[in-house]
């Protein structure tokens, strides 16, 4: 396994909205908002790596590096129960997901590209909820976490995580089985995670109770209108984050769970969103999407990218 990660030193993609694409621009159901269970089906498979070669394609024409993020966000131990699978079903499934993964990275030799293994919330992406300790959380996501290192996943990836005691837990989960993770807060239209802690106390409270141990941390399932200050104007601790993955609608959470058709936004807007950050931090380098983008996002996100001026860096 790779101790040290392409992705700091040079422009990565990561794919968008994975559900939101799937559910709204290409007419699939995914019950429980959960694409784990694609991987059930040939047709589901073939769909799932229609996905992801659309975009490994786009990383081949723009010459940037990709993140290939596991389809299994929604695929911790509490919903085996959900999907009519029992503990050791769900393990095969998350282990299928990251060798999918491995075997379209074989087929992209000329790319490259980091296989993450996604451990999403034990609840929601929007709401915390019941919190657990830092010490429950570690227990309970161990078991997925397992799943992907011994399928061989290059890192974890902990997305849409809405508290910090959840965010140590999967660290230490982690740090446990000597693999690397990154962690990306969610955050609220007033740039703070939905338990009201700011961007730079959470990841100063992470980094404190793991001795530093994820490589770095992200910002997702937001629009930039409502975390670029955040970034622009944090402490020390905002110095940690080095990807994006941010809403195409400017809608609140709330507003989100309440509509019945998908609010795409406006790609290009965005693009220059992404770009105007990356002006001023450099060092943000993984470039993805979260609810309402896809290929045409990323795809703007990556041309207004490259065509700065400001030259890449690895600055920390």
């Amino acid at each position: 396994m790779p101790r040290t990660l392409p992705q700091l030193d040079r422009l990565f993609l990561t794919d968008g909205g994975i559900e939101t694409d799937l559910i709204y621009n290409r007419g699939i159901e995914l019950p429980f908002f959960a694409s784990i269970n694609l991987l059930r089906s040939s047709v589901g498979k073939e769909a799932l790596e229609e996905y992801f070669r659309s975009y490994l394609d786009l990383a081949r024409r723009l010459g940037t590096g990709f993140e290939l993020v596991s389809a299994s966000w929604r695929a911790s131990p509490d919903w085996a129960a959900e999907f009519g699978l029992t503990q050791e079903e769900l393990d095969r499934l998350n282990g299928q997901s990251v060798a999918m993964l491995r075997d379209l990275q074989s087929r992209y030799p000329d790319v490259t590209t980091v296989v993450t293994g996604c451990i999403g919330p034990r609840g929601d992406g929007y709401d915390p909820g019941s919190i657990m300790s830092a010490e429950e959380a570690q227990d309970y996501h161990r078991r997925q976490a397992f799943a992907f290192a011994t399928a061989g996943a290059d890192m974890i990836g902990a997305i849409t995580i809405t508290n910090v005691p959840e965010a140590i837990g999967i660290a230490r989960a982690a740090k446990a089985l000597d693999v690397l993770v990154y962690i990306s807060f969610t955050v609220e239209t007033d740039g703070r995670l939905p338990t009201g802690d700011t961007l730079d106390d959470a990841i100063a409270a992470v980094d404190e109770a793991t001795d530093g141990y994820p490589s770095y941390f992200m910002v997702n399932c937001a629009h930039p209108d409502h975390f670029t200050e955040a970034l622009l104007n944090g402490g020390a601790a905002i110095s940690r984050i080095r990807g994006l993955r941010a809403n195409a609608s400017r809608c609140s959470h709330a507003e989100l769970d309440a509509m019945t058709e998908l609010d795409d936004g406006n790609p290009e807007e965005l693009a220059l969103m992404y770009r105007q950050i990356r002006e001023s931090l450099p060092r943000i380098t993984v470039l993805g999407g979260c609810c309402g983008t896809d290929l045409r996002h990323i795809a703007a996100i990556a041309d207004a990218c490259l065509r700065q001026e400001t030259p890449m860096t690895s600055a920390a």
